[in-house]
C-alpha cells in the first residue's frame, strides 16, 4: 500500500538519529520581566513531560513559552521546535502541519501520526505548539499520542484553555506586575515590570523616552489600567506618536467605562482583554475599524493589492485603504513582515477575532469570505498559469505565502453550501503546487474531501479526478489511481470534455508506467500527446507526458526513441524557460547517456537535475536523481578513474530517507527500482559488509538539504576527516537554497 517501507536486502531498517538545531523564531523586541515564571516553567519541564501555558489572550503567552523554550534548549539534543497552530483550521491538518514545522515533509498516504511516531522515534527534542484553544481536542489527541509513543518527546503548549491530556501540567499566567513604583529616584530595574514594558516599548516610538520622576505617575496608572496586560500595554506605548501619557490615560478612563458590559458569567481577565482591544477599537477612525474588521478574513499574511481587493467599496475607497492599512501599522493592530516580494501584513490573532465579531455584527462575513475566495482562486488559476514559464520559482514562492490563505479559501468552499464545485476547482488548480512544491499529502487531503462532497460530472470534478489520480500515482498508491483516472475518462468521454479526456489519459500512462507496463504506458502517451495537440495544450503537463513516453522506451531498450522525446521535451523547456519538468528530463536524459556509456554527462546531468528540483522542493525528482548519481558513482569516470563504491552507498542511504517522505521507494515500480538494485549489488561486491552498512547509515543521517549538497559536491568526502566513527562518517555540507524550507 501506499507509504509501506521495507528494507531492501542489505538495507538497515532503523532509520538513523540526526540532531537538528530547532527552529525557534529569534525575538525582535525586548523580553521584559517573567523571571520568576521562566523559573517555574524551567522547574515543570525537568519533571513534566506536557506542561501548557495557559491564560486570556494578550498576557504573553508565546512570548514566554519560546523564550523557556530556547533557555530549556540544552536540555534537548535533537532541538526545540515551534508548531504554529493558530494558522490551522483543519484538526486533519494538524500532523500536517507537525511534520512541516519540524521541516519532515512526508507525501505518503499515511496518517501524520504514524509518520511523526516513525520519524521520531529515539529522539530527544521538545516541541512548542503555540496557540491550541481553537483545536483542543485534537491538540490533546495528538499530545497524547507523541507522548506514549516517543518517550524523549515533551510538549510545551499555549492555549487559553486546558488541553485536559493525560499527563498535562498547567502554568497559568498572569498579567505583568503594575506596582507599587518605588520612592525617590527613578530607577529601570526597580520599576514594575508593567512599567518597564511600557518605557521599552515606548522607546522605540520616541527614542528618548525614559520613565522619570516627573511622569512616573502618570505611567504607573496607565499600566494599572491597562492591568498590566501586555498587549494593553504595548498598545499605548505604540499611541505615544499622537498623545502624551496623560492624555492616553484620559482617554482611556472614558474607554474602560464605555467597554465594560460584557458578559457577568465570564471570567474578568476576559472582560479585561475585550475592554483592552475595545479601547485600541475606539482610538481608530471609523474607517479604520472598518478595514480592521474587513482584514479579519485574512488567515495569514497578506499583500496589499489583497487588501484592496477584499476590502474596498461599501464605505471604503480602494485609494485610502494604503494610508489606513499604515495607520494601523503604527496603532500596533496590524503587523509588517518584509518578504522577497515586498512587504507583507498580518493581524495579530487576538485582533483578527476582535475584528470578525465586527464583522459579523455588520452583516458582511459572508460577502468578505467570498471575495476572499475569490482573491485566492485568482492566486491559484494565476499560479498555474505561470507554472509553465521562466518565472516558475517565484510562482513556487508566491503560492507557499498564500498557502495559509489558500487553506481557508479551501475550507470556507467545502464548509459552504453551494460552493462544492469551487472547492473542486480550487483543490485541483493547485496541482502544481501539491505536485510541484512537496505537498502531495496535503493535496489529497483537500481534493478527498471535495470530490467526496459533490459528484455532479463537471469539469471541476473531472479536473478533481485527474490531479488526485496523478498524485495517487506518485505516492505508488495505484490502488486509488486507477479508479479515480478511469472514473475521469468515462466522464470525458460521456460530456464530450477534450481536455479532461487528454489528461486522463495522461496519467493512465503514468500508471501503466509505474506499473511496470512500459509497452502499455507508450500507447497512452502517444495518445494522449495527439489528443494535446488536437486541442492546442501546451504547458508543463504535456512536456511531462513527452518525457514520460521517452521513459516507457527507454524502459523498452529503445535508446534512440527515447532519446528523441527527451530531446523535444528540453527543447520546449528551454523555449519555455520551463525548469520544473526541465529537471526531469534531465534526470531522463543522465539515465540515457548512462545505458550508452556516457558515464560523466550522465553525472552531470543528474547534479543539474537534483539542483532544479531542489528549488521546488520536489523531493521525487531529487529522490530519483539522487539514486541514479548513487549508481554513477560505482562507474569509472575514465582512465584511472575508478568508481567510489562507499560514496554510491553514502548516496544511497541519502536517498532511502527521503523516500521514506514521498511514499513507496520508487514507486512500487521494478523498472524505476533497476539502478537503485544495481547499484546495490556493485557496492555489496566491493565492500565490506561493515563498510557496506556503516556508509548507508551515515548517508541516512543527512538530512534533506546535506543530502542535496553531497550529491552536487560528488562526492569524494567520505574519506575526509570527518568527526565521528566509522569511515563513512559525514557531517551535513552547506546546501543551495531552495524556494521554500522543507
Amino acid at each position: 500500500m501506499a507509504g509501506d517501507w521495507r528494507a531492501q536486502p542489505g538495507e538497515p531498517g532503523v532509520w538513523p538519529r540526526e540532531p537538528e538545531p530547532g527552529r525557534l523564531p529569534a525575538e525582535v523586541t525586548g523580553f521584559v520581566g517573567r523571571r520568576r515564571e521562566l523559573t517555574e516553567l524551567a522547574r515543570l519541564l525537568a519533571g513534566a513531560r506536557l506542561v501548557t501555558v495557559t491564560g486570556p489572550g494578550g498576557v504573553g503567552k508565546s512570548r514566554l513559552a519560546l523564550r523557556a523554550a530556547a533557555r530549556a534548549a540544552g536540555a534537548f539534543p535533537d532541538g526545540t521546535w515551534l508548531v504554529e497552530v493558530a494558522p490551522v483550521q483543519d484538526p486533519l491538518l494538524l500532523g500536517h502541519a507537525v511534520l512541516e514545522a519540524l521541516r519532515l515533509t512526508d507525501g505518503t498516504a499515511r496518517p501524520p501520526m504514524d509518520v511523526l511516531t516513525e520519524r521520531l522515534a529515539g529522539r530527544r527534542l521538545l516541541l512548542v505548539l503555540d496557540g491550541c484553544e481553537h483545536l483542543v481536542a485534537a491538540c490533546a489527541e495528538l499530545t497524547e499520542a507523541l507522548l506514549r509513543g516517543l518517550p524523549g518527546v515533551r510538549v510545551l503548549a499555549t492555549s487559553r484553555a486546558p488541553l485536559r491530556a493525560c499527563g498535562e501540567h498547567l502554568h497559568t499566567l498572569a498579567p505583568l506586575p503594575v506596582g507599587p513604583l518605588p520612592v525617590g529616584r527613578v530607577g529601570s530595574d526597580a520599576l514594575p515590570d508593567a512599567v518597564r514594558l511600557f518605557a521599552d516599548r515606548a522607546r522605540a516610538v520616541l527614542p528618548s523616552f525614559e520613565v522619570t520622576a516627573a511622569n512616573a505617575e502618570a505611567v504607573g496608572l496607565l499600566c494599572r489600567r491597562l492591568d498590566g496586560i501586555p498587549l494593553a500595554v504595548e498598545l499605548a506605548a505604540g499611541r505615544l506618536r499622537a498623545l502624551s501619557v496623560e492624555q492616553i490615560t484620559a482617554r482611556l478612563d472614558d474607554r474602560f467605562r464605555l467597554l465594560t458590559g460584557g458578559s457577568r458569567t465570564a471570567l474578568p481577565r476576559h472582560q479585561t482583554l475585550r475592554t483592552t482591544i475595545g479601547w485600541s477599537h475606539e482610538l481608530c477612525t471609523a474607517q479604520e475599524r472598518l478595514l480592521w474588521a474587513r482584514l479579519s478574513v485574512f488567515a495569514g499574511s497578506f499583500d496589499l493589492d489583497a487588501a484592496e481587493y477584499l476590502c474596498a467599496g461599501d464605505g471604503l475607497d480602494a485609494e485610502d485603504v494604503l494610508d489606513l492599512l499604515d495607520e494601523l501599522v503604527a496603532k500596533s493592530v496590524v503587523l509588517r513582515e518584509e518578504s522577497s516580494f515586498g512587504v507583507r501584513f498580518r493581524l495579530l490573532d487576538t485582533l483578527r477575532d476582535y475584528g470578525s465579531h465586527w464583522l459579523r455584527a455588520a452583516g458582511e462575513e459572508q460577502r468578505l469570505l467570498r471575495r476572499h475566495r475569490d482573491w485566492y482562486l485568482g492566486v491559484a488559476t494565476w499560479g498555474e498559469v505561470e507554472w509553465f514559464g521562466p518565472r516558475q520559482a517565484e510562482t513556487a514562492e508566491r503560492t507557499e505565502l498564500a498557502h495559509t490563505n489558500l487553506r481557508a479559501a479551501l475550507e470556507f468552499c467545502l464548509a459552504e453550501p453551494g460552493e462544492e464545485q469551487i472547492a473542486l476547482l480550487l483543490a485541483g488548480t493547485l496541482w502544481f503546487y501539491w505536485v510541484g512544491c512537496g505537498h502531495l499529502g496535503e493535496g489529497r487531503h483537500w481534493l478527498d474531501r471535495a470530490l467526496a462532497l459533490d459528484r455532479e460530472p463537471t469539469e471541476a470534478r473531472a479536473k478533481a479526478l485527474w490531479v488526485t489520480g496523478y498524485m495517487a500515482t506518485l505516492q505508488g498508491d495505484l490502488a486509488t489511481a486507477r479508479p479515480a483516472l478511469e472514473e475521469c475518462r468515462r466522464q470525458a468521454l460521456d460530456t464530450g470534455d477534450d481536455r479532461a479526456l487528454a489528461y486522463a489519459v495522461h496519467r493512465q500512462g503514468c500508471a501503466a508506467l509505474i506499473g511496470d507496463e512500459p509497452d502499455r504506458a507508450a500507447e497512452l502517451f502517444e495518445e494522449a500527446l495527439w489528443h494535446y495537440r488536437t486541442i492546442g495544450e501546451l504547458n508543463s503537463n504535456v512536456v511531462m507526458a513527452m518525457f514520460e513516453l521517452g521513459v516507457a522506451y527507454l524502459f523498452q531498450g529503445d535508446v534512440e526513441s527515447g532519446e528523441l522525446w527527451f530531446g523535444q521535451a528540453r527543447e520546449l523547456c528551454e523555449e519555455h524557460g520551463e525548469q520544473w519538468a526541465y529537471a526531469y528530463v534531465l534526470y531522463a536524459m543522465a539515465y540515457s547517456h548512462w545505458m550508452d556509456g556516457a558515464v560523466r554527462s550522465a553525472r552531470a546531468l543528474a547534479r543539474e537535475s537534483v539542483r532544479l528540483n531542489h528549488l521546488f522542493h520536489d523531493l521525487l525528482g531529487i529522490v530519483l536523481a539522487i539514486d541514479l548519481l548513487a549508481l554513477l558513482e560505482t562507474e569509472p569516470g575514465g582512465p584511472g578513474e575508478p568508481g567510489d563504491l562507499r560514496e554510491a552507498r553514502v548516496l544511497q542511504g541519502a536517498a532511502h530517507r527521503i523516500w521514506r517522505t514521498v511514499g513507496l521507494p520508487f514507486l512500487g515500480s521494478r523498472s524505476f527500482f533497476g539502478p537503485h538494485q544495481e547499484c546495490a549489488e556493485r557496492a555489496r561486491a566491493g565492500l565490506t559488509e561493515q563498510e557496506y552498512q556503516d556508509c548507508y547509515e551515515a548517508g541516512a543521517r543527512l538530512d534533506l538539504d546535506a543530502a542535496v549538497s553531497r550529491a552536487l559536491g560528488g562526492g569524494g568526502s567520505a574519506d575526509g576527516p570527518e568527526p565521528g566513527p566509522g569511515p563513512c562518517s559525514v557531517p551535513p555540507a552547506p546546501a543551495p537554497s531552495p524556494v521554500r524550507n522543507s
